[in-house]
């Protein structure tokens, strides 16, 4: 097996895979293992599609639903839908 090199120890790895497992977000992962906020966010990236693979892959059945939404900071000017900053999110 491939075990790609890391300049993270195996005690901050295994506690970045606790927070990310819990739902945590990057920067409060970071701020607890003590590691850079861009480390906990590219090593949870890097989770991501491990995780995809991983995965059995299943087939959505049934009725469903999609709803979206705008997430953003606090800004001056436009607001709303194609205000600055604003990150659309799908979810279904």
């Amino acid at each position: 097996m491939y075990q790609r090199k890391s300049r993270l120890s195996p005690r901050q790895q295994s506690k970045l895979i606790e927070h990310f497992v819990a739902g945590s977000t990057a920067r409060a992962a970071a701020e607890i293992v003590g590691v850079q906020l861009n480390t906990a966010i590219r090593f949870f990236m890097r989770l991501r599609p491990l995780l995809v693979r991983k995965l059995p892959s299943s087939q959505l059945c049934g009725d469903g639903e999609a709803d979206e939404s705008d997430f953003g900071g606090v800004r001056k000017g436009k607001r709303g839908r194609g205000a600055a900053g604003n990150a659309v999110v799908f979810g279904f």
